[in-house]
């Protein structure tokens, strides 16, 4: 092979390796966190999100509506499986009123990153109407 050619070859590789060519993508539907009757009348909407891990790069954008009121905040959590409540890993920021945008880029740990793989991952956002939680959903390998 020529030298030309081995020169544009590993220069085809390293783009390859550069860009979210093999990055691994996720997706998560927020749904309505547990209620009781005491939350039932103020946790309501919808939405959903997406994430690439790229190393251990998470990056997520999602988008929700249907808030009683404006969304406060939005973190990502870990729970000791799924389904189960767990720590904040990091904040996510969020924008928008009672429908907006939620987006951030994390850092994880390689137990975050194997957590994240084993659908122990999830998103959270809050609103003024439901501080305690609104919406959730865990991020699930597409």
């Amino acid at each position: 092979m020529s030298r030309l050619k081995v020169l544009g070859l590993t220069g085809m590789l390293a783009a390859l390796l550069s860009s979210n060519a093999f990055a691994e993508e996720f997706a998560a539907r927020l749904g309505r966190v547990p209620v009781d009757t005491r939350t039932q009348g103020s946790v309501t909407g919808l939405g959903h999100a997406t994430a690439e891990l790229d190393g251990d790069r998470l990056v997520i954008a999602g988008e929700f509506a249907g808030l009683l009121g404006p969304a406060t905040i939005a973190n990502l959590h870990i729970g000791a499986a799924v389904g189960v409540r767990g720590p904040v890993v990091d904040s996510l920021s969020v924008t928008g009123g009672s429908e907006g945008e939620l987006r951030g880029s994390v850092r994880l740990s390689a137990a975050e990153v194997a957590a994240l793989r084993s659908g122990r991952l999830y998103i959270q956002l809050h609103s003024e109407s439901a501080p305690e939680g609104n919406l959730w959903g865990w991020l699930f390998s597409k």
